[in-house]
């Protein structure tokens, strides 16, 4: 087993409170939690798969599960990012930095109508056994990615993702955005075409501060790509100086 290195073995542990994508668990994050060092303490909070789950629901359950934390820092996915963004805003003295990683601050306007058509149980049941069908053909029953993406629709109901892509729809915390005062890091793939690259410009025109890294791959990069990704987390967690 390798050493760890001077810096890892110095540097004061940081808790990672960890939001997740549309699907709302912690499957996609597996090979994050594999990579991580030791000194990142990571927090994964998964949402309900029934009940309410708009924005301003699931803030208040995040805030439920962190209440024993002192400070940390929040990687929100994709879905998470204005979630996290409300979170710094409810807990300033705790929220110590962010990491938005292939996410929004809104639905864009060109974006809605295909949404509206999408946000209800029955046309997402059938897109997810649509797409399927390329992970049947084209990987083993033994692939660590589709055996990952099982579990999801296992766990995960349309109904439930139908009611999270509506919640999109009305979301919009750019102005909360703007006033945010912490240290935030954007992460975008650079093949991303669920979330384009005009996402994050629009975060970075409303935080300039914030720190842009793009990493190859698509929407799906955590989990394909994740060493980079890892990386990129890694050095902007070391980079911040934490209030214990």
């Amino acid at each position: 087993m390798e050493a760890p290195r001077r810096g890892e073995m110095e540097k004061k542990p940081i808790t990672l409170v960890i939001l997740p994508g549309l699907d709302g668990t912690e499957v996609l994050f597996r090979p994050l939690l594999a990579l991580l060092p030791a000194w990142i303490q990571p927090v994964v909070v998964c949402y309900p798969a029934s009940g309410p789950n708009e924005y301003a629901d699931l803030l208040e359950i995040v805030r439920e599960k962190i209440a024993g934390l002192r400070s940390f820092i929040v990687l929100a996915s994709s879905f998470s990012g204005p979630l996290s963004i409300m979170l710094a805003a409810a807990e300033p003295d705790r929220v110590q930095g962010l990491i938005l990683s292939a996410t929004f601050l809104r639905a864009p306007g060109r974006h809605l109508s295909s949404l509206r058509l999408i946000a209800c149980g029955p046309l997402i049941w059938i897109m997810r056994t649509a797409r399927r069908i390329p992970i049947w053909t084209l990987r083993r029953r033994d692939d660590p990615y589709r055996q990952a993406k099982a579990e999801i629709w296992r766990r995960v109901s349309a109904r439930c993702l139908a009611k999270r892509t509506r919640a999109i729809l009305g979301v919009d915390v750019r102005e909360l955005s703007r006033k945010c005062e912490v240290p935030m890091l954007c992460i975008r793939f650079a093949d991303d075409k669920v979330v384009p690259r005009e996402f994050s410009e629009e975060i970075l025109y409303y935080q300039p501060s914030a720190q842009m890294v793009a990493i190859p791959g698509d929407h799906f990069a955590l989990w394909k790509n994740a060493a980079c990704w890892t990386e990129a987390i890694t050095r902007f967690a070391h980079g911040l100086k934490v209030i214990h």
